[in-house]
């Protein structure tokens, strides 16, 4: 299953994990705690697996698969912050275990960590260089896609393709590096690096949107976060977006950014747009992006890296958390 294979590439990275974050001051402790609670680990698992596609030596993308994970937990600790989030992977939040201050230092320090970690590769200076430009182009782009996120709250009416160019900035940009990347680490020639740049970004867009999903019709048990707080704090998903230009508008609107909604309140919208048939229009458009993510790979000969990429955009939306 890809779920052991992702978690055996997790046993390869988390030691460089804690190697690179252990300390024993709250900066140090506040950085490594969301990494060691585990996580998806799937765009480590892109950098490792690009890299393997290629003809690379994996062992030398764990460096850069683990700088990837560091990234991505330094922009989860910030979303935390900027959400009012109490609850990540099912238990407190950073900021909430050493407060604001040190949770925007913790993510800072993070986010140097992730640069430091990825120039310790050991390959040609050039290749390294590469990926250390893409890397820092992404993580301009995953800013951009933030403060997209945040500006859509205050909009009542956000286009489904601003919602994508957003999610293609704050997440599919992460997914899209890690791909690149891998592929730069192992020796890749640009076109198969271009190509599965594609295969990335599709696959970051369909996890958001499917993610997006999950937030608002899992349950809090599964998630490991409490459900329907994209409605709460007026987040402008695919789903609601769909939500709002419906006969659901006005109970759409209703909730839409009322901090104090209910569990009940987000249960009975939530059946609604089942009825509407909201939920499987953003289920197909989820599909769609990992259709082409998967196509983008179709040219390339067989072989198990190849597999293991088709069978972790096929997770991307089959997971329940």
């Amino acid at each position: 299953m890809i779920e052991d294979k992702i978690r055996q590439v997790a046993s390869l990275i988390d030691p460089l994990l804690k190697n690179s974050l252990s300390g024993s001051d709250n900066l140090h402790k506040a950085a490594l705690y969301l990494p060691s609670q585990g996580g998806k680990r799937m765009r480590a698992f892109l950098v490792v697996k690009s890299c393997e596609l290629v003809g690379g030596d994996v062992k030398l993308a764990l460096p850069a698969a683990a700088a990837i994970e560091v990234l991505h937990n330094f922009t989860l600790i910030h979303d935390d912050i900027m959400d009012h989030d109490l609850l990540r992977r099912g238990v407190p939040t950073v900021h909430t275990l050493w407060g604001v201050p040190m949770g925007i230092l913790a993510g800072d320090f993070l986010f140097a960590k992730a640069f430091n970690i990825l120039l310790s590769t050991n390959v040609e200076p050039d290749r390294i260089r590469c990926a250390a430009q893409i890397m820092s182009e992404s993580a301009v782009s995953l800013s951009e896609g933030q403060s997209m996120d945040m500006e859509f709250e205050s909009k009542l009416d956000v286009s489904e393709e601003d919602y994508l160019l957003m999610v293609t900035k704050k997440t599919a940009s992460l997914f899209e590096a890690s791909a690149e990347i891998g592929a730069i680490i192992g020796g890749g020639d640009p076109n198969l690096i271009s190509l599965l740049g594609e295969y990335g970004r599709n696959l970051g867009v369909g996890f958001q949107i499917f993610d997006d999903y999950l937030g608002l019709t899992s349950k809090e048990e599964i998630l490991g976060k409490s459900i329907g707080n994209d409605i709460r704090e007026g987040k402008k998903t695919l789903i609601i977006i769909r939500s709002i230009n419906s006969p659901l508008r006005e109970r759409t609107l209703s909730l839409l950014g009322k901090r104090y909604a209910s569990d009940e309140e987000i249960a009975e919208l939530v059946n609604a747009l089942r009825r509407e048939g909201i939920d499987d229009y953003v289920l197909k458009k989820a599909k769609l992006h990992i259709d082409l993510a998967i196509r983008a790979l179709s040219i390339l000969p067989d072989s198990p890296a190849k597999q293991d990429l088709v069978e972790l955009a096929r997770y991307a939306i089959s997971r329940i958390k």
